[in-house]
C-alpha cells in the first residue's frame, strides 16, 4: 500500500502513454517510474530522513514525490511564498532533511544546519545520471507519506502527517483504475505545497491521464493551457474560477476541450457556479471538499448533483448547488455540537470525519482522533438527503447577543446584491452585544453600492438581528493562495486600527 504502486500499477498497463508534460514532447509511464527509481537511489546516497521541496509547479514534483515513496522518506513541500525568516524556520524542522528548491530559493534559505540544499536543476541532473538501485523490501503502509505544513495564520505552522495507507485509501476509493482515456489530460495549477497538489498527481497517474502542470496560476496562462495542450480535466479554487470566467468573457472564446472541472479549497458563492454552469455547458462540475488531515476529498457534488441542482423547481434541491455534497464511500461524517453530541438534520455544528484516509495527525503532537473520529473544526449541517452544507470555520462564527450567525449566510445575500462582487463578514468587538456584524465590500467595477443601501438589502431577506453594524469598502479581500478568504485578517486589521484610535483620541 505504499503510494509508489500507483506508479508501477499504472507504469504495467501504460508505459508508454505520456504521463506529465506537454503532449508531444512527455515523459512516459515507463520514463516516469525509472526516474523516480532513479530518484529514490539519488535520495538513499544523500542520507536525509525527509526530501524537502520549495519549488513552484514543474515535472519534477511527481518524479520527487514518487521517488520519496520508493526511497522510504516522507516527502515534505514547503510553500516558496512564505517570508524569508519563516521560511527559514519550517525548513529547519524538517532536519536531517534534503531541500530541493527553485534557484531563487537558494539565496533566501542559505545554510541551515543538518539540511543540503540543492537546486532544482542540479538535483535532476544528478538523478538522470544515477543508476536505478535495488528496490527496498521494506516499504510500509504505516511510515509518513507525506508532511504539509499548515497555513499558520493563526500560530505557528503546524506538521500534518499523512502516511501510505491514508493517501493510498483515498486514492483506490475515489479513483477507477486505468479508466482515463489516451487523450485525456489534467491541467494542474494548484501549488505543490497544498493537499489538492498531492492528490492531482495520484488520482490522475492511478487513472492514466497525462499531466501538464502551470508553475504559477495566471488565469490567461490557464485558458491558453487548455486550448493549446487539450486539457479535459482541471481543478481550481473560487478565486481562480472567477478569473478564468472573466478572461473567457473579454476573449469570447471557449474551452471545446475539457470535460470535468472541480473545485474547491473555499466556498464557492452559488452565483459563480451558476455562471460557470451557464458559461462553460457540457462541461462536468465537481465541487470536492476535504482537508489536508483527511488527505484531500472527503464530500463530493456530482455532476448529476450540480444538473439536478440548477435545474430543479424545488427550492430543497436547488439549494443543493450551494453544498459540497455526500461523503465519499468510506467515509462516516456527522454533524456535532459543542459538547461532541450529534445534532439532527437541518442543525448547524462542527464537522466530524472518519475513515481509512483520515489522518488527523501532527508531528510533534500525534493523532488528534477520539475513536477514530476527527474533529474539523469547519462548521456545516446536513439536509434531508446527506448534503452538507459548510458555514466557515468553527472559529468565524460570530456570537451576538448569546445569538449564533453564520458569516457565509450574511455573505450569500451580500453577494446576491447586483453591484457586490466578492465579500466578507466577521465579528467585531461590541460592548453592548459582544460582537458586531462587520462586512467587508468588494464592488463590481464601476459600481458604487452604500452601506445603506446594502443593509436594507440584508434587512428585506434576513432578520434585522443580521444586518451588519459596519460595512467597509475595499479594493480586495485577503485570501490564501489556494482561496481560502482569511476573516481573521480582517478581523484583527480592523481591530489594532479601531484600538490605535481610541488611544489617540
Amino acid at each position: 500500500m505504499n503510494i509508489a504502486m500507483l506508479l508501477q500499477m499504472a507504469a504495467d498497463l501504460h508505459p508508454d502513454r505520456t504521463a506529465v508534460g506537454a503532449r508531444d514532447a512527455g515523459m512516459s509511464y515507463r520514463q516516469l517510474l525509472d526516474q523516480a527509481r532513479r530518484a529514490a537511489e539519488w535520495i538513499r546516497q544523500q542520507g536525509g530522513e525527509r526530501l524537502v521541496t520549495v519549488d513552484v509547479n514543474s515535472p519534477a514534483v511527481p518524479v520527487l514525490l514518487f521517488g520519496s515513496a520508493l526511497a522510504g522518506v516522507p516527502f515534505v513541500p514547503v510553500n516558496y511564498r512564505l517570508a524569508d525568516d519563516r521560511l527559514r524556520d519550517v525548513v529547519a524542522r524538517t532536519a536531517p532533511s534534503i531541500a530541493v528548491v527553485d534557484e531563487p530559493v537558494l539565496r533566501r534559505i542559505g545554510h541551515l544546519d543538518g539540511v543540503t540544499v540543492r537546486s532544482r536543476a542540479q538535483v535532476l541532473d544528478e538523478v538522470a545520471s544515477t543508476p536505478v538501485g535495488v528496490a527496498s523490501d521494506a516499504l510500509s503502509e504505516n511510515e509518513i507519506a507525506v508532511l504539509l505544513f499548515t497555513s499558520g495564520t493563526t500560530g505557528e505552522p503546524k506538521a500534518a502527517v499523512l502516511r501510505h495507507q491514508n493517501l493510498f485509501s483515498y486514492i483506490v476509493g475515489s479513483v477507477e483504475f486505468g479508466t482515463a482515456d489516451e487523450d485525456e489530460c489534467a491541467l494542474v495549477s494548484v501549488p505543490p505545497y497544498h493537499v489538492a497538489g498531492v492528490a492531482a498527481v495520484l488520482s490522475n497517474i492511478y487513472s492514466g491521464r497525462r499531466l501538464y502542470y502551470l508553475e504559477q496560476f495566471d488565469p490567461a496562462a490557464w485558458v491558453d493551457a487548455v486550448r493549446t495542450e487539450r486539457v479535459t480535466h482541471a481543478m481550481v479554487v473560487p478565486t481562480m474560477l472567477v478569473r478564468i470566467l472573466d478572461v473567457l468573457d473579454e476573449r469570447d472564446v471557449g474551452l471545446p476541450t475539457l470535460r470535468s472541472l472541480s473545485y474547491g479549497g473555499g466556498r464557492m458563492p452559488v452565483s459563480v457556479i451558476e455562471r460557470a454552469l451557464a458559461r462553460l455547458d457540457g462541461v462536468d462540475f465537481v465541487n470536492a471538499y476535504g482537508l489536508t488531515e483527511t488527505s484531500s476529498t472527503i464530500t463530493v457534488l456530482t455532476p448529476e448533483d450540480h444538473r439536478a441542482a440548477s435545474t430543479s423547481d424545488d427550492p430543497a434541491v436547488r439549494r443543493r448547488l450551494g453544498s459540497v455534497g455526500r461523503p465519499l464511500p468510506g467515509i462516516e461524517l456527522e454533524i456535532r455540537d459543542a459538547a461532541g453530541r450529534p445534532v439532527p438534520t437541518g442543525v448547524t455544528g462542527e464537522i466530524w470525519v472518519r475513515g481509512a484516509q483520515v489522518s488527523g495527525e501532527y508531528v510533534g503532537a500525534g493523532a488528534q482522533l477520539e475513536n477514530g473520529w476527527f474533529h474539523t473544526r469547519d462548521s456545516g449541517w446536513l439536509d434531508d438527503g446527506g448534503y452538507l452544507f459548510l458555514e466557515g470555520r468553527v472559529d468565524d462564527v460570530i456570537v451576538r447577543g448569546g445569538e449564533n450567525m453564520s458569516p457565509g449566510e450574511i455573505e450569500d445575500v451580500l453577494l446576491d446584491h447586483p453591484d457586490v462582487d466578492q465579500v466578507a463578514v466577521v465579528g467585531i468587538p461590541d460592548r453592548e452585544w459582544g460582537e458586531a456584524i462587520a462586512a467587508f465590500v468588494v464592488p463590481r467595477a464601476q459600481a458604487s453600492p452604500t452601506a445603506e443601501e446594502l443593509r436594507e438589502w440584508v434587512r428585506a431577506r434576513l432578520r434585522s438581528s443580521r444586518v451588519p453594524t459596519v460595512v467597509e469598502f475595499r479594493d480586495s479581500l485577503p485570501y490564501t493562495e489556494t482561496g481560502k478568504l482569511l476573516r481573521r485578517t480582517l478581523r484583527d486589521e480592523y481591530v489594532r486600527r479601531h484600538e490605535t484610535a481610541d488611544q489617540s483620541s
